[in-house]
């Protein structure tokens, strides 16, 4: 870690993580494993255990990942009371139900018992900071940090901020997910569903019509995408794909040859996908068939080798690439 790093993550030495599921705890082990202190409140009587569990879980992927992964807890605390909770802490870190109502009012009660300098961020996937904080005195220290799932090993951080966010909060909301070795990309406005979930909501609207049409099967679609597009996008993104698919003259090429204007001209085709019983029981039926008998602690564990795998040799190139230049 460098200095730079270690003293921003000083300025948070103290953190509340509120609401504990898949999402909660995969913060609270990357808070941990960077030596912040956690305060986690949830309601649930046996989040204790529930927490500890899932630290357990994911300790084999932080030590993958380079990070501590032994001796986490002593530096974790569990409080049921909210105010009790949060009181004293640098920041808040949220992971409550995408319910308005309930952010709103949660909002609203922790402005009154968190100190005036803490940072206050949500893990929402779905609601602005806006929303959230409408029933709040002063809202300039909400927005939204919202991860990839799950947070412990995806590095994108969608940071959004509201209508009143002060611009210092965005460049200290950045700057403490950047010193966590995430990769925090600022939105310039409020959209529903961001912009990594409308991505991934429109690819799986199309493979759920490809699905639909007995065009291929869910387990062939899924090695399709991971045998093409998902190593592309892993390397570069849809722009500088299609920038370097238009040859020498990029992607003004691209959109004034012939695939250009044909993938344009499907736009204006968008076919209708019907999410009936006969769709939903297909998708279940061969989800079953393929890779629904398989553990999902199983599943989640080989998804994360993997992940720390295409992590590492990502990673490896950059420092091949940058080594030459």
């Amino acid at each position: 870690m460098t200095d730079s790093n270690a003293a921003v993550l000083d300025r948070y030495r103290n953190i509340a993580v509120v609401g504990a599921g898949v999402i909660g705890s995969s913060w609270t082990a990357l808070f941990l494993a960077h030596g912040l202190k956690v305060m986690v409140n949830d309601p649930r009587a046996d989040i204790e255990s529930v927490v500890k569990s899932d630290l357990v879980e994911i300790a084999p992927t932080l030590k993958a990942l380079g990070l501590p992964s032994e001796g986490l807890e002593k530096n974790l605390r569990f409080e049921a009371d909210l105010e009790r909770a949060v009181s004293g802490v640098d920041l808040v870190q949220e992971n409550g139900p995408e319910k308005p109502e309930w952010k709103q009012q949660l909002w609203a009660r922790i402005e009154k018992a968190v100190p005036a300098h803490a940072l206050l961020l949500s893990s929402s996937s779905a609601r602005p900071a806006t929303e959230q904080g409408s029933q709040m005195q002063n809202a300039s220290r909400l927005l939204v940090g919202h991860p990839f799932n799950p947070p412990h090993l995806i590095p994108l951080v969608e940071v959004v901020p509201g209508e009143h966010t002060d611009p210092q909060a965005v460049e200290d909301a950045v700057a403490f997910y950047a010193a966590l070795g995430k990769v925090p990309r600022v939105l310039k406005k409020e959209i529903q569903g961001f912009v990594a979930n409308r991505l991934q909501r429109a690819i799986m609207r199309e493979a759920c019509y490809l699905v639909q049409e007995g065009v291929v099967t869910v387990d062939e679609l899924d090695d399709i995408v991971t045998s093409s597009i998902g190593m592309r996008w892993a390397v570069n993104g849809p722009f500088s794909s299609f920038h370097m698919g238009g040859g020498p003259g990029g992607l003004a090429a691209f959109f004034t040859d012939g695939l250009g204007k044909n993938m344009v001209a499907a736009w204006k085709k968008v076919p209708t996908v019907e999410m009936d019983d006969v769709l939903r029981e297909r998708i279940i039926s061969q989800t079953a068939a393929s890779f629904g008998k398989i553990p999902m602690e199983q599943m989640e564990r080989t998804r994360d080798n993997r992940q720390v795998a295409l992590l590492r040799a990502l990673g490896n190139a950059h420092a091949s690439g940058t080594q030459k230049q």
